[in-house]
C-alpha cells in the first residue's frame, strides 16, 4: 500500500503534509496539527504491519517513553495514538541529520564543533540512563544538528540494562557486547557516543567493513588522531577510549564530560 498523499488525515486533527520515509517497519510524516497549529512529525506503522503485535507494541513504548522524557537534547513527544491506528506524534525538528551534515560539508567539523556534539549526547545520554534506559542505536543518522544543537532522536530500541540477542542496534555501529548475546549496560551508549563523533570528525566509520558480519569484534578503530593528526589530544584520546572493545574500560559518562569539557571551554 502507497503511503498517505498531502491532505489526508492520519488521525484525527494531525493532516499529511509530505510522507518523509518508509522503513521496515514505519512511515514517517511530515504533518499538520491542528489543536497545537503546528507542523509535526508522525510516526505511523506501515500499513502492512498494522496487525503485527511486536511491531505496535514497540511504536507505542517508544510513544510513551519520548512523552515523559524533558531534556533539550531529546526529541521532544507529544501524544501516542492508539486509533485509529498506533502512531507517534513528534516535534519538528528544522536542521539536519549529523549523516547529512557529514556527507554535505566540504570540510570536516573542527575540535570544539566535535567536543560540543559529544557534550550534547553524553548530556543527552546520561539523562535517559538517569530515566532507566539505553539507547542502543547512537549513530550520526539518528542525531539533528539543529541550530548548534545536537537532538537524539528515534528511540525505537531503548531498553532496560540487562540481556539482548545479539545484534540489537545497527551493525557498524553496535558495540561489541551488543553483537554478541549477553547483557549490555550503560558502556554500550557510551561506544556510540564514541564512534557517533569519530565518523563526525573522520568523514567515516571505522567498522564500516561489509565483508566481515561484525567488524568491531575482529578489529580496534584505527586511533582518531591518525585520521585527525591536528585535533587536540583530549579530544582524539576521549573518542578513542570511548571505542574501547572491553566495556569496563570505556570512560563513563561524567568522566567523558570533563574531558570534552576541556576542549569545548564549557559544557554547552
Amino acid at each position: 500500500m502507497r503511503p498517505r498523499g498531502p491532505g489526508s488525515f492520519l488521525a484525527p486533527g494531525y493532516e499529511t503534509i509530505e510522507h518523509l520515509a518508509r522503513s521496515n517497519r514505519l512511515d514517517v510524516y511530515d504533518a499538520w496539527d491542528h489543536s497545537r497549529e503546528c507542523r509535526c512529525i508522525v510516526k505511523t506503522l506501515r500499513p502492512d504491519l498494522r496487525t503485527h503485535k511486536w511491531a505496535r507494541a514497540a511504536l507505542l513504548r517508544e510513544g510513551r517513553l519520548l512523552q515523559r522524557l524533558v531534556h533539550p537534547n531529546i526529541v521532544r513527544g507529544y501524544e501516542t495514538l492508539r486509533e485509529p491506528h498506533p502512531a507517534v506524534v513528534m516535534e519538528t525538528l528544522r536542521g539536519e541529520t549529523v549523516a547529512h551534515l557529514i556527507d554535505r560539508r566540504e570540510r570536516p567539523l573542527a575540535a570544539v564543533e566535535l567536543a560540543f556534539l559529544g557534550l550534547h549526547l553524553a548530556s543527552a545520554i546520561r539523562y535517559l540512563h538517569g530515566q532507566g534506559m539505553l539507547h542502543l542505536d547512537l549513530k550520526p543518522s539518528n542525531v539533528i544538528a539543529e541550530n548548534g544543537r545536537a537532538k537524539v532522536i528515534d528511540l525505537s530500541l531503548a531498553r532496560r540494562a540487562g540481556p539482548v540477542k545479539a545484534g540489537v542496534g545497527t551493525w557498524c555501529y553496535l558495540a561489541p557486547e551488543q553483537a554478541r548475546p549477553g547483557a549490555v549496560g550503560s558502556p554500550a551508549d557510551v561506544w556510540g557516543i564514541g564512534v557517533t563523533v569519530y565518523e563526525a570528525a573522520a568523514g567515516d566509520t571505522p567498522f564500516g567493513d561489509d565483508s566481515i558480519e561484525y567488524p568491531q569484534l575482529e578489529m580496534r578503530a584505527p586511533p582518531l588522531s591518525a585520521e585527525r593528526p591536528r585535533l587536540p589530544r583530549a579530544l582524539t584520546d576521549a573518542v578513542d577510549a570511548c571505542l574501547e572493545p572491553e566495556p569496563e574500560r570505556r570512560p563513563s559518562l561524567p568522566e567523558l564530560t570533563t574531558a570534552l569539557a576541556s576542549v569545548a571551554g564549557g559544557r554547552g
